[in-house]
């Protein structure tokens, strides 16, 4: 017989090693993921506040895009953000007034607070600027107040003016 066709096998130590090594890694891997789950800043009680914490900072996102509703507080009543620009100077054909949220998304998830009794609530400064085509008119910036009652389960928003 040649040597080809010898049946000596001495893998059997190298095979269990291999799968000593693949269950360490199974384990670090769910202790990694458990870990990071645990310590997730968007992770939030759902059941607790009517919404999660990631759904309500995009509702607050959409709100302050929809420049029509959005309302800016002042001497306790609320003005459409549109009448509001347009007293300085009307809009010409063309031009969208927008409103986003001008913080890192590491300050809005730290301003993202709990309400007592569920909800949550957010303060956090709007950039309030006119776009025309590739054209970027800022006007500003006012800070913007959202909230999401867990009993109605509604989010809202309102810009605040300065000192208000």
């Amino acid at each position: 017989m040649s040597e080809h066709t010898k049946s000596t096998s001495h893998g059997g130590a190298g095979r269990a090693l291999l799968w000593v090594a693949i269950l360490l890694t199974l384990a670090l891997l769910s202790f990694v993921t458990a870990t990071a789950v645990r310590h997730n800043p968007i992770y939030s009680d759902r059941d607790a506040n009517g919404i999660s914490k990631y759904r309500f900072i995009e509702e607050c996102k959409e709100i302050a895009e929809d420049s029509e509703a959005l309302t800016v507080g002042a001497m306790g009543q609320t003005i459409p953000l549109k009448t509001l620009v347009e007293q300085s100077s009307p809009l010409k054909t063309g031009d969208e007034l927008r409103a986003t949220l001008d913080a890192e998304p590491r300050e809005i998830i730290k301003a993202t607070q709990t309400v007592e009794g569920g909800g949550w609530t957010l303060t956090a400064p709007a950039a309030i600027s006119i776009h025309n085509g590739a054209r970027v008119s800022t006007l500003g910036q006012l800070p913007m107040a959202c909230t999401h009652d867990k009993k109605t389960g509604k989010t809202t928003a309102t810009l605040n003016l300065p000192g208000q």
